[in-house]
């Protein structure tokens, strides 16, 4: 019999099974063949871990649920890559829940069954009520939120990145390149990153002494489409920008493709700055300026707060920001004269 209690991965792997399944004996679920059940429970008994009995929570399941819209971009890759790196340094599993994208708040957390028998939940682009926050407490699960849509409320951890900043390096940048009519494409109005972006441009604007011009500011959704869309609307206006801000990597090559569509090269017809630094930015034709977020990084913070939680150490802040940094390649250069 061992003394100290095993993590949930070793009673999976000597049982054959995913951790998931260990997780449904532990917590009572029925959706278990009944020879695998009797498999796990002896070895649950022999390693002297016991179910959780009036306590609820008392005991650790080893999993970690990760709740996030869609993988469909590199930029949710990466966080996901961080998360489960952090996670697997600690023998604890990943299970990752995927909600429509933009509808990272469901309607009833108690519709993810996952959520019954994880030890914590991180949230990617989500709002979270204070409804939410409740049933989340009363469940014992601990809670992190990564780029939150808005913000989640004293008590709920959040990562970020220096999202200001980062607008601010992009518009400086196009500004020493000599442009003076620089357009912006954010993403969806609402969410806190897009805003602080945004609001990055306007003050490098204003600090050079150039007024903001509204029809110059666009917003997407940071998906390809929309930057495609805004890009289109803005080269369609009398008097079109020289140089776009995309705030993200995805709405810049959006901004590509309606500048190839138009016959416009870049940079030389138009200087495009992005916002991420995806893998595949040096890939593109020409490789594309933007601001690097610490992706992988923001998602190992997420699941170390996380852990910090469940063993009750002290946060240094609930709201962490990692600094971006503009890098520069060659989708930028002065306007022609």
């Amino acid at each position: 019999m061992s003394e100290q209690r095993p993590t949930l991965a070793v009673i999976a792997a000597e049982a054959g099974v995913s951790q998931a399944t260990v997780s449904k004996v532990i917590n009572g679920r029925s959706d278990v063949a009944s020879a695998t059940r009797e498999r796990i429970e002896t070895l649950l008994r022999s390693h002297n871990y016991s179910q959780p009995g009036r306590q609820g929570r008392a005991r650790r399941s080893g999993l970690v649920d990760l709740i996030i819209g869609g993988l469909d971009s590199a930029w949710a890759v990466e966080i996901l890559r961080g998360v489960e790196a952090e996670c697997a340094q600690r023998s604890v599993g990943t299970v990752v829940s995927l909600v429509p994208p933009g509808e990272a708040t469901p309607s009833s957390w108690a519709a993810l069954p996952v959520l019954h028998h994880s030890d914590g939940v991180i949230l990617v682009t989500a709002s979270v009520t204070q409804a939410q926050r409740a049933q989340v407490e009363r469940a014992g699960v601990a809670l992190v939120v990564i780029d939150p849509i808005d913000l989640p409320g004293n008590g709920v951890p959040s990562i970020g990145a220096t999202n200001w900043a980062g607008g601010l390096a992009a518009t400086e940048h196009l500004l020493e390149r000599g442009h003076r009519r620089i357009a912006a494409i954010g993403g969806r109005r609402e969410m806190l990153c897009s805003q602080a972006r945004i609001d990055g441009y306007r003050a490098a604007l204003e600090r050079a002494g150039i007024e903001v011009d509204r029809d110059l500011i666009r917003f997407g959704d940071f998906q390809h489409e929309g930057g495609f869309r805004c890009a289109r609307e803005l080269l369609d206006l009398p008097e079109p920008p020289t140089a776009v801000f995309a705030g993200s990597d995805q709405q810049a090559m959006g901004v590509y493709e309606a500048a190839r569509q138009r016959g416009l090269s870049i940079p030389q017809d138009l200087s495009v700055v992005g916002f991420d630094d995806l893998p595949m930015c040096e890939w593109l034709s020409p490789p594309l300026t933007t601001v690097r977020q610490p992706l992988e990084e923001m998602g190992r913070l997420a699941a170390r707060t996380l852990f910090q939680l469940l063993e009750r150490q002290p946060l240094v802040s609930p709201r962490m920001e990692l600094s971006t940094e503009l890098k520069v390649r060659l989708s930028t250069a002065p306007p022609r004269r």
